[in-house]
């Protein structure tokens, strides 16, 4: 059976959005994807197949346009186009943004204006709250103008500062530690409990609402992206969550995906990373160097590379069966992962190191 024009299109606008979230892809789609010859490199056919993705992980459908709005509590309302989150609160001295990413871009004030319009409230976003500096999540700031005042922590601003892009404009209004926001006569605790993700990254907290924002550690249904979420800091991210965890929330808005998340969520990637890591440790002492440099002499890179990636593999393959079903992309990513927390076990924990005789 044929599908609408409608579905087609959401469909459509939901693969974009994750293709537009990597800008090397719009850049091979000019360059050698519009090659006949290095296209077939890349063909369905050869492309490798994955398990089914868990319809726990997936959230509600977008809409014509390429997203979805929905409440979270009260005049707390989140916005996805399937791959990123934003949030905003209406207040009655305007409406609080909390991020703007730029795959979502228009559809942010459209989204606020569908809402104002059905509450009789005012669509004019007043602020932007900035979870942290990375332009996927707040590339379409500039879009706001600016009277609108930007908040983030002070490592945001030096970010901002340092990399200097007129789409993402430095927050106006900063803090050191902890600061707590009041618009409208609504309270928004932020904090900055020191490097995760990014060295900027908050915890945004609308206790009012039984909600908790945090971004790109936890996503709500699926593990986690690329070399465990890009992380820049591997022990403090993985235990980023158990802080998440320490607030009183109902509703987790983790800024990516296309649904909110819950405090099982959090649990379930706790219990994610820990089978990795403790994983980890298990191929450490079992997986033997030994033929890998054997093999590879001098050529010290290809030793490394052939034995971590062993390493890796082997402390993967059980945890992507167990969470294969449960979590999205288990058998995507899980490899990725596992190379990027063994290699902190390593480095920063010293985890396996030995001092020459």
């Amino acid at each position: 059976m044929s599908s609408s024009p409608a579905t087609s299109r959401r469909s459509f606008l939901a693969r974009s959005a994750a293709l537009a979230a990597i800008p090397a892809v719009a850049t091979l789609a000019g360059g050698a994807l519009a090659d006949p010859a290095a296209a077939e490199t890349g063909s369905a056919d050869t492309l490798p197949d994955y398990a089914p993705i868990p319809p726990s992980a997936l959230g509600p459908a977008v809409n014509e346009l390429g997203y979805f709005v929905g409440r979270a509590e009260k005049n707390l309302y989140w916005v996805t186009d399937s791959t990123y989150q934003a949030a905003f609160l209406t207040t009655r001295e305007g409406v609080v943004l909390f991020d703007a990413p730029p795959t979502i871009g228009r559809n942010l004030q459209r989204a606020i204006d569908q809402i104002a319009g059905a509450n009789g409230v005012s669509n004019e976003v007043t602020y932007i709250v900035y979870s942290h500096h990375h332009a996927d999540h707040i590339g379409a700031s500039a879009l706001f103008g600016r009277d609108v005042v930007r908040v983030g922590s002070t490592e945001n601003k030096r970010l901002l500062e340092r990399d200097n892009d007129p789409a993402r404009p430095v927050p106006d209004l900063t803090f050191d530690e902890r600061y707590t926001l009041q618009v409208g006569g609504e309270r928004i605790r932020l904090a900055w409990q020191g490097t995760n993700h990014t060295p900027d990254n908050i915890y945004i907290h609308l206790p009012n609402h039984n909600t908790l924002m945090l971004v790109d550690l936890v996503l709500p249904g699926w593990v986690p992206f690329y070399d465990f979420n890009l992380n820049e800091d591997v022990p403090a991210s993985i235990a980023a969550p158990a802080t998440a965890l320490s607030y009183p929330w109902k509703h987790y808005i983790g800024g990516h995906m296309g649904r909110l998340g819950t405090r099982d969520d959090v649990v379930v990637h706790q219990q994610y990373v820990a089978d990795i890591a403790d994983n980890v440790r298990t191929a450490l002492a079992t997986v033997d160097p030994t033929p890998y440099f054997t093999k590879y002499g001098n050529n010290a890179w290809a030793a490394a590379k052939t034995y971590l990636d062993a390493v890796a593999d082997y402390a993967a393959a059980p945890v992507i069966a167990k969470y294969t079903g449960i979590l999205a992309g288990a058998d995507v990513f899980t490899a990725s992962n596992a190379f990027i927390i063994l290699e902190s076990i390593r480095l920063d924990l010293g985890y396996g190191s030995q001092i020459h005789p």
